[in-house]
């Protein structure tokens, strides 16, 4: 399948008073993505932490008691997921969660869905500050690629998006879209994501998906302050957008952006663009400095 219309979430933190509210939720925003006809659906990084809300203040308020509370629904969760892939035919790349490893350490895990369940994951590879110092959460170590009906698709999660090498790497192997689910809290840090995302496009000519959480959760002590649009980039020549963005959400309100992709014209501009930035990467390592 060379085409494939994917959605973008630019995903607002709910807050829950019992799972129903939750469940209603995620099915409201899926059901309006495959209203547009999108069959590959990107939710963001944390957005999972709205979870946090249903154990109480106590819990909310505290950013260690909070990732032992939610592996309480992670079950539940997964199954969710996996029944709206199945019941719409779709896929979804989940909201990033915190999951608890045998070694009584977290990752923060991209789980993608399909109609037959859990496909493959992505485990956030390179921490924030926030995350390494404050959070404990423990980097991955594992670069993947995940073959889908789609075809291969990589996964950066928000700061891995900054380093050019993690991309390099999976559209080296193959892939020709890269998601990348975002959590950033200012306007710099959406920017360095979005900078980041925009590179990754430009330098291996291939798709870049970005889904960031949304506007504020005042009772959230991990996710309170959310910034950013989501967006869709491409390569930046023949064919494609001048300033290399296909579609962004507005910036007043949070919602799915959607667009057409053809992956045959990554294959195209790759064989035919104005410039080869995808062949010549190699070049730049026969070159030495002074």
């Amino acid at each position: 399948m060379n085409k494939v219309k994917v959605a973008a979430a630019q995903y607002d933190i709910g807050f829950f008073s019992d799972w129903a509210q939750f469940t209603d939720k995620l099915t409201q925003w899926v059901t309006e993505a495959v209203a547009e006809d999108a069959k590959l659906l990107v939710f963001p990084e944390y957005g999972s932490m709205e979870l946090a809300s249903l154990f109480g203040e106590a819990v909310y308020k505290d950013l260690t008691q909070q990732l032992h509370a939610m592996q309480q629904v992670y079950a539940d969760w997964q199954d969710l997921h996996h029944q709206l892939s199945k019941q719409h035919d779709v896929m979804i790349l989940a909201s990033t969660f915190p999951v608890l490893q045998d070694d009584d350490t977290f990752r923060n895990r991209a789980n993608l869905y399909g109609p037959d369940g859990l496909i493959d994951f992505q485990d956030k590879l390179i921490m924030t500050r926030f995350e390494n110092e404050q959070w404990l959460i423990h980097a991955g170590q594992q670069i993947k690629v995940i073959d889908t009906d789609v075809g291969r698709i990589g996964i950066n999660i928000c700061y891995d998006s900054e380093f050019p090498l993690i991309a390099y790497q999976q559209v080296k192997a193959g892939a020709d879209l890269i998601l990348a689910p975002s959590c950033t809290d200012t306007q710099a840090g959406f920017h360095r994501v979005r900078i980041g995302c925009q590179a990754r496009a430009l330098e291996n000519q291939c798709y870049v998906v970005q889904s960031p959480t949304f506007d504020e959760a005042a009772w959230s002590e991990a996710v309170d302050v959310n910034t950013g649009r989501a967006s869709i980039y491409t390569p930046v020549d023949y064919g494609f957008p001048d300033n290399g963005i296909l579609i962004e959400g507005a910036a007043d309100k949070p919602g799915w952006v959607c667009a057409d992709l053809d992956l045959a014209e990554i294959a195209r501009v790759r064989r035919e663009g104005q410039v080869f930035n995808h062949r010549d990467w190699p070049l730049q390592h026969t070159l030495t400095a002074p």
